[in-house]
């Protein structure tokens, strides 16, 4: 027994060490089993309607809970953060806004390679490591496995918090069959702090660690299909694709350090773009600007969608 714990322990240094070196920050292991503390406030969460229209979240409800259903034979859940933190801004103060994490490529190609070279490394090592890498990409709690991993606390926003990073980061997981050491989870250091329920305007935050997802800005601007509700009009602060407001209010995203993966680097016209030019988006602008982007999810159509309903109420209130 104390030399399978010795090996698992070398193994799970040689991860940190090689996931270092593809740029992620921070790695933590947990041991796979169902997660049953989180199915009641999983099904709480859906039966309540927190999700909207995001009918994908109610499926695989069990895969969701225990990763041995999602992959099988899989042991260890490895999660791990990369950071996105970007000091870069728009340049018009008036122009409608865009999260920075989708400033650049997309982080579902980005850290899902880097995850798959993390497998292969593993791989080359130990032989036949069966496994598979995911990120944002399946019915997988990801907050609840970083946490369990110790890599951060869920903060009373629904995300990730890490002492060293703040919350500006990508979840990645890779689920295998090696036996590795679990790390234990940290506490939380949210205190008594409630700035991001004050600061969101829609009223997402509806009680400490729940978010009504069908409230929030970023579920209106990218995940939403139909027309925006007129009882949201003047409420989005001018965002046009996600929201940073409770990211950007947070104590501890003083402590966040500017990432340096040139994929994730925003194109110079992006961050010169003027209210004007936004409003005047055409098609082949779009897609220069948002080649292999996360935006190209809400597609061009959506994308003016919500810049003009944000133009409607701007010119609403300057009309008034």
């Amino acid at each position: 027994m104390g030399r399978t714990r010795h090996i698992g322990e070398e193994r799970a240094d040689r991860i940190r060490m090689w996931a270092a070196e593809l740029g992620f920050t921070a790695v933590g292991f947990s041991r796979a089993e169902r997660l049953e503390s989180e199915e009641a406030r999983l099904e709480k969460w859906l039966t309540e309607g927190r999700h909207g229209e995001m009918g994908y979240l109610e499926r695989n409800f069990d895969k969701r809970l225990d990763p041995t259903l999602l992959v099988p034979g899989t042991k260890t859940v490895i999660s791990l953060l990369f950071n996105h933190y970007s000091e870069d801004v728009q340049e018009d103060p008036e122009a409608p806004k865009i999260s920075t994490y989708a400033y650049g490529e997309d982080y579902h190609f980005v850290v899902k390679w880097k995850l798959k070279e993390l497998l292969k490394w593993m791989r080359r090592e130990w032989g036949a490591v069966e496994g598979r890498v995911f990120v944002d990409s399946a019915p997988i709690l990801e907050r609840a496995w970083a946490a369990r991993s110790g890599l951060g606390w869920i903060g009373k926003h629904g995300l990730m918090l890490n002492k060293t990073g703040g919350s500006h980061f990508f979840l990645g997981e890779i689920l295998v069959d090696l036996e590795l050491p679990a790390d234990g989870s940290v506490t939380d250091h949210c205190g008594t702090c409630t700035r991001c329920i004050d600061a969101c305007p829609t009223g997402a935050i509806i009680r400490p660690q729940v978010l009504d997802g069908s409230k929030c800005i970023s579920y209106f601007t990218i995940e939403l299909r139909d027309g925006l509700p007129e009882a949201m009009a003047g409420k989005f602060e001018n965002w046009m694709f996600g929201c940073d407001i409770c990211q950007e209010v947070c104590p501890w995203n003083r402590h966040a350090t500017p990432h340096s993966e040139p994929a994730f680097a925003p194109k110079p016209e992006l961050l010169r773009m003027t209210r004007k030019d936004w409003v005047d988006l055409q098609e082949d602008t779009f897609d220069t600007l948002f080649k292999k982007s996360p935006v190209q999810r809400t597609g061009y159509a959506g994308l003016k969608r919500n810049i003009a309903f944000l133009d409607a109420q701007r010119n609403k209130s300057e009309g008034a």
